[in-house]
Order: C-alpha cells, then structure tokens, then sequence
C-alpha cells in the first residue's frame, strides 16, 4: 500500500510540475502593445550604415536610426525624407536640395546644409569604407547656400543621383558622433541606440524628440535567427512579432494555417545570384562561364531550396521593375551543351572549384542544390561554409573565392556591373559606357532601351549564375498593422507600425496562452483529484484553506508595508522642480490616488486574473518584467537545488553509514565550512578563478534561451554552484542528523538482527522513515534559492528576479516590487504547501494522524 501511495505520490508531483511550466507561459506575456521584437536572419557586423556593406546593418539602422535626404517609395522611386524637394538641372550634372527645418540628431546637433556636406564628402574621402564611395565620386562639390539649401555639384551627368542618396550608404550622420557610429550610433531617426547584446538581440526605443511624427512602438528588438527550426519555434509561439524574411519556407503552410499569424509574400529587390569570380582560374573563361550557366536548372532550385517560393531570373534585375526584361531563356538547363562548353574551354575531364556558402538557409540550401548540378556536367564544387564576417572579409573585401552564394538586395544596383574592382572581377567595357550612357539620359524612354541593353550585356557574358529573385517571406503577428514590409530598401519601415486591439497594455498571448491556461487548469484539476483520493478530502481542504488564507493574510502585509514606505514615487519621477498638478496628474494616471482599501482590492483583484499591475517606471506590464527575469532566476534555482541535493544527500549517508568514524568527521568539518560560507563570497570567488583566470567559463550575462540551452547552460553553471554548495552543507548536516536519530530505533536493531547490511538497513528502512526533516527542509530551500540569488545575480550579471528587484527599489517602482514580494512568498508557501503533502504521501502515520 505504501508503495501504491507513493507511486500515485509521484505521479502527483509530476502533474504539479507540468501545471506550473503552464503557468509559468501565461505568467510571460507576449508583446507589450508598445514593444515589438523582430527576427532576423543575420545580425550587422557593425552600425555603421556607411561603413560597410552589409544588407545586415540597414536592416536595423536605416529609417529606424539614420535617415537620408531621401528615400525610396513601393515602385522604387526616390521621394522626400530629410529634404523636403530637389531641383534638377536640365543636364543632370548638379541637383539643389532645399532641407526640412527643425530637424536635429540625438545628440542635439542641428541638421542642416553643413551637414549634408560633412556627410557625403566623408562617404567620398581617401581612404572612405563606404561601399558606395566609387557611385558618390561624381560629386565634384557642394555648395552651401543658405542653411537649408544645398547645391551638388557632379562631374557627370547623372539622374539616378535621388535614387543612390535613398540608399544607406548616404545616410546623414552628426560630426560629433561621426567616429563611434559603429557602436554607438547617432542619427536623426524616429528610434534611438539602447544596447546590443552580441549575438542575441540589439534594442532600439523611441526617440521622443523626432522631428516627424512620433512613432506608436515604444521599442524595437531585434532578435537575430538564422536556424529555420528555431524560426518557426519563435514565430509559432509568439516569441518574436515580425520575421520579414522567413528562413523556413516550408513551415509557410502550416503558419498560414494559425489564424494569429499573418503570412505574406511578395518580390524583393534581392536577385539571388551565384556569383563568380571572373578575374580567377578557370572562370575568366566565358566558355566555363556559360557552361555553369547552362548546368543551373533554376526551377529545381527554387523548389528545393525555397519550396516554390521565388520567381526564376536570367539577369541583375528585379521582375517587379518596369524596365525589366525576360532573359530566363538565354541559357536554358542543358547539360550536354555545358559539358560540350567545358570540352572546348580545355577541360574535358571537368574542374575543380570552391563554393564559399554564408550563413543565411536560402544560400545553404542553393548552395547544396547547385553543387550537386555542377556536378552533373563535370564541375566538382567544393563547397565551404563561412560565417557573415568571414563573407565580408574573404570575398566582397579580397575576392578570395571561386564561387559564392549571395542575395543583393540593394535596388537598382546594376551599376556595380561597371565597376571593375568589385568582388565580381568583371571588367565589360561595353557595360560601363552604356551604364555611362545612362547617367546622362533622363527620358524614360530611352533610360528603358538602355536598361534593357544593360540586362543583356551582363546575360551574354555569364558574369554570374542568375537564379531567382528573393521574395519577402515575412510572418507577423496577424495584430501588427501600419507595417510597410515589401520596401525596395533593406528595411522595414516602423514609423507608423502598432498593435491593433483594445487599450490594454499588453497584447494578449498567442500560441503558448491558448494552449497554457487549460493545460494549467486541467493538471489543476487531476493534480488535486489524486490528492483527494490520497489524503482525503477533509485533509487536503484543511491544507488549501491554510494556503489561501496565508497568500490573502501575506498579500495584506505586502501592501500595507509598501504603502508606508516613505517618498512619493510619482514626485520621484517627476522631480522636484515639478508642479503639483503635474505630479498630481501622474498619481492619478499611476493608479496612486484613492483610498487604499480600493487599491488594494483592485491590485489583488488583478493578481487573482494575472494582471500585476504597470511598471511606474518603464510604463509597461509588471508580468512583461517578471516573465523574462523568472526565466533566468526559476532555472537557476531549480538547477541550485537538484545539485545541493545530489551532493547534500549522499555526503549525509555516507556520514551516517559508520556515526563518530573518521570520515563522519571529515564531512561534518567540510559541512559546518560550507554553511559558513556566504554564497555572493563564492560566487567571486568562482568568478576570479574559473572565468577571468581560467577563462574556462565565460561570465559575461545571460545569453538568453534563443541562444539554445548549451550557452545557457555555461552561463548558469558558477552561479549554481556558488548558490549549491552551502545549500548542499545545509542538507548534509539536517539529513545525517535525522538518518541517525532513525539508527537508534527498534526496527533498525531488528533488521540488523536478520542479517541486513548497514547500507541495505539506512537506504531501505531509515531514510524513508527520515524523509521528513529532509524534505521540510529541501522544499523550503527553493524559495531561498528564488529569492537568495540576489547579489550572486549581480556578481555574474544575470537579469534575473535579484537584478529586479534592486533595480525597482532604486527607482521606487512600487508596484514591481509588490509583484516580486508576492511571487517570493507564494513560492514558499506553495512549497510548504507541497512539502506537507508529500511527507504525508510518504508516511501513512502522518494521514492517520491528521
């Protein structure tokens, strides 16, 4: 019977775990209505938009930090951003700007025709690392004219010039922030710098003194995802809001199927291109060129690699475009004739060459796809997985390559086909002058029949492996509205983008709440009918009524405490030199005002539905705070716990197996050390010897559960240590105390006169009969270990339940520190709760008694 008990006991438990991972996902909401967090695939190398040519580093800083005189709209034509209108001269060769007023960076530098100068003669300046410096190089001077006008002067005709300023590259930046924009970047946008967590996520928050109109969203997050599993994972749960260009393709079906997700599709200005490397080996042959042209089944690659997503190209331009021209006949898949190609180029028995692929899945996947058609005419591609810096660095800076796998998304960036120093190493005189040509040509009918020769030109000469145009595969958040995600630039627009819905402060859950509150209800449920038929109704009501009554009894201390503390939290936000009526406006909108029996009905009203209230301080809800650091510091103490009780437990057996011998003394001595030793002394200790000498761990913060549990897992592993071991001391000392007051009693003597072993008699007999004292005292040490963690937290930088509340009481959050307090002692009365439980599921006598 006792072991039917203890069985169903188990079984109990386990359900009261699942109840509360359910709990704990609605107790994390999704995004505040103010706050979106965006996935991307690449995270930028740097900030800098004009240093470096990452589509990576627009994606975050354009129209977010940077703005440029202008910008481009949905067909790709350059309309007004930091300049209200232009002037063209009747030539194209220079282009007056006349500049909006009242506009200044974040670090209070007026914008202005001094500006615009500084700005693009430091893109044009020996030694630039703009990746557009050779496009801006026909700027032969600017003038100033008045401090909102500025002349450009070009030594070449050019009508393109609006459409190249729309680009990253020619952003404006202040001079004061010039030379830290990689790190710490200053501009005129709508969304302002906060931090940068490498490799995890970047945070942009609103810029509230942005000269146009103020954006809904208080925050953008960037989140960078490269793994398709991971992506889908974060999207299907809500984890991120937006993925404007979804790496799984073939979850799309499947997430359009989720009515609170919006997919949409659409074509990019991103040409998917195998590049070549025309001034290398074999490929400056066009032979050897036009044979991989002929290997490529684009069709097969566009259904293996983006599962039919993605429309086939036969040159360096958009289909979208109404220059456009079909060149996807030119080379039409035919093996023989590539193998024919490679015959006559020299290499009858094919050739060997490298396939540097970057990170994002669509390059991967193609990358795959292709090398396996090379190799089917006789071209052996070896293929060589590189990270995005390694991508800058070997092949768009020293053209270290064969062949690579890349989308450039810029818009009308054919121009580069005129640069014989680009990574592509094509040298095509007959390219460049009618590129020339077309500087000059402001007709748009004449700027087609040289668009189209342009298309034809770079086709006839193979110059790369034109396969698809990228489409924008973006998953959103079916509530996101106002967003402009099918932009010709490599950023989405979040000026206008919000939250649709009512005024509550925070978006309601998606796919993990759905499912989490019944879950949590239903384990509820089973978990206490067990208990019932276990311990019996009157038993177990005896035990709900004493936590209830005490979780209502502690909620009353909480509050009243709170509310005598001293200081005015709404004066503390406004200052002292603010006027009573401001302050007074502020109580009224913090919910400080009334009398308190009515607050606190309200504040426990909304504990009872989750609803902990609004952070006085960052102004969002208090469970988007405690959600995020509950999902450091539950872990923790969870893990702390387990590893006292598998080094506590043991050490108290192996101590009580022979009482009074020498090693009972030893590790009573190494007990009574470690309760001596504060856990934060150990922590830096552990800190000083493991990661800054050793260097064997890194300590630098918690990477987050995106980051995949390994990191997670070596970010957590000194702080569960230093909290482990005075806890494990703890345990040793209560346990062997307990085991060998057990060893004194009658029935141990009889089983010894029967003939059982010492260790067989204390594993069997006397440690269930001890269960008890160990696990009041197991069960209690969690709420320590939740609660305890504060200044070990801080020693390793974890933003856990500690860091919180330090940080709450520091600025007088009130009412975050009200929903700390509480959750502390609802944790140590539910497991006093649990604990009382299962030392009656343990032993009989307890329910018999009761």
């Amino acid at each position: 019977m006792l072991k039917q008990v203890q069985h169903d006991g188990i079984g109990w438990i386990a359900a009261c775990l699942l109840a509360v991972v359910a709990m704990l996902a609605l107790a994390t909401p999704a995004s505040a209505r103010d706050r979106i967090v965006v996935a991307l695939q690449l995270e930028p190398p740097t900030l800098d938009p004009t240093s470096g040519a990452a589509a990576a580093i627009d994606e975050v800083t354009y129209r977010t930090i940077f703005e440029g005189l202008t910008t481009l709209d949905a067909t790709g034509a350059a309309v007004p951003l930091l300049a209200a209108s232009w002037e063209m001269a009747p030539d194209a060769s220079s282009y007056v700007f006349h500049l909006r007023p009242n506009v200044r960076f974040s670090d209070g530098t007026p914008f202005d025709a001094r500006i615009v100068r500084f700005s693009l003669l430091r893109a044009i300046a020996p030694g630039s690392s703009n990746a557009q410096a050779q496009a801006l190089s026909e700027i032969a001077g600017i003038d100033i004219l008045d401090p909102l006008t500025v002349r450009i002067r070009l030594s070449q005709s050019d009508a393109g010039l609006p459409v190249l300023l729309a680009w990253g590259d020619c952003v404006m930046v202040s001079p004061r922030a010039a030379g830290k924009l990689a790190t710490d970047p200053v501009g005129t946008g709508p969304f302002l710098y906060r931090d940068w967590s490498r490799g995890d996520r970047l945070t942009l928050v609103r810029n509230d003194a942005y000269w146009g109109a103020k954006p809904s969203l208080a925050r953008v997050e960037f989140r960078f995802l490269s793994d398709p599993a991971a992506a889908y994972a974060a999207v299907k749960t809500h984890a991120v809001d937006l993925f404007p260009d979804y790496p799984a393709p073939e979850n799309l079906a499947q997430l359009r199927a989720d009515p609170s997700l919006r997919v949409t599709t659409a074509p990019s200005e991103g040409e998917v291109i195998l590049a070549l490397n025309n001034a290398k080996g074999p490929l400056r042959d066009l032979r050897v060129r036009r044979a991989i042209a002929y290997a490529l089944d684009r069709t097969a690659i566009i259904d293996g690699a983006m599962f039919g997503y993605g429309q086939p190209i036969g040159s360096h331009f958009p289909p979208q475009n109404p220059d456009y021209v079909d060149l996807t006949g030119r080379y039409p898949h035919n093996i023989a004739k590539a193998r024919a190609l490679l015959v006559r180029a020299g290499y009858p028995h094919g050739l060997s060459l490298t396939l540097k692929l970057p990170p994002p899945a669509y390059a991967r996947r193609s990358g795959e796809i292709v090398a396996a058609q090379l190799a089917a005419v006789g071209i052996r591609a070896t293929i060589v997985p590189v990270e995005w810096p390694q991508w800058l660095d070997e092949i768009f800076a020293r053209h270290a390559y064969d062949m690579t796998m890349v989308s450039h998304a810029e818009p009308a960036d054919y121009a580069i086909y005129g640069r014989p120093d680009y990574y592509f190493g094509y040298d095509g005189s007959t390219v460049r002058a009618l590129l020339a040509q077309l500087k000059t040509t402001a007709n748009p009918a004449e700027r087609h029949a040289l668009l189209g020769a342009v298309q034809r030109r770079i086709a006839d000469d193979a110059v790369n492996g034109f396969l698809f145009q990228f489409p924008h595969l973006s998953v959103a958040d079916a509530r996101l509205t106002n967003l402009w995600v099918n932009t010709p630039l490599q950023a989405v627009d979040f000026s206008a983008a919000r939250f649709a819905g009512s005024d509550a402060a925070a978006v309601q859950g998606g796919g993990t709440r759905a499912w989490a509150a019944p879950l949590a209800a239903l384990l509820i449920v089973v978990g206490l009918a067990g208990l019932a038929r276990l311990l019996g109704i009157v038993l177990l009501a005896r035990r709900l009524g004493v936590l209830l009554l005490t979780l209502i009894g502690a909620s009353l201390v909480v509050f009243a405490l709170l509310q005598l503390a001293p200081g005015d939290p709404a004066q503390f936000m406004m200052g002292l030199e603010a006027s009573p009526r401001a302050v007074a406006a502020l109580r009224a909108e913090l919910g400080l005002g009334g009398p308190w029996p009515a607050r606190y009905f309200a504040w426990a009203a909304g504990l009872v539905q989750g609803d902990l209230g609004i952070s006085y301080a960052y102004r969002v809800p208090v469970t988007g705070l405690i959600g995020p650091r509950l999902a450091v510091s539950l872990p923790l103490a969870v893990l702390a716990m387990l590893l006292s009780v598998l080094i506590g437990l043991p050490a108290a057996l192996l101590a009580a197996l022979r009482p009074g011998r020498g090693l009972d003394r030893a590790i009573g001595a190494v007990t009574r050390l470690g309760i001596a030793l504060p856990s934060f002394w150990l922590a830096m200790v552990l800190l000083l010897v493991f990661a800054v000498q050793l260097r064997w761990l890194d300590a630098s913060g918690f990477p987050g559960w995106e980051a995949g549990i390994g990191p997670v897992l070596a970010a957590l592993v000194l702080p569960t240590v230093a909290l482990a071991l005075p806890q494990a001391a703890l345990i040793a000392r209560v346990a062997r105390a307990a085991l060998v007051d057990e060893l004194a009693r009658d029935y141990v003597r009889t089983a010894r006169a029967k003939g059982l072993g010492p260790g067989l008699i204390l594993w069997r007999h006397v440690l269930p009969n001890a269960a008890a004292p160990i696990l009041a005292v197991i069960g209690l040490q969690f709420p320590f270990l939740l609660a305890g963690g504060v200044i070990v937290e801080n020693v390793f930088y974890l933003p856990g339940l500690g860091r919180l509340l330090v940080q709450a009481i520091t600025a007088r959050d009130l009412i975050v520190v009200q929903a700390v307090a509480m959750l502390m002692v609802a944790a140590t009365v539910v497991s006093s709760f649990l604990v009382d439980v299962a030392q009656a599921l343990l032993d009989p006598r307890l329910r018999d008694r009761a």
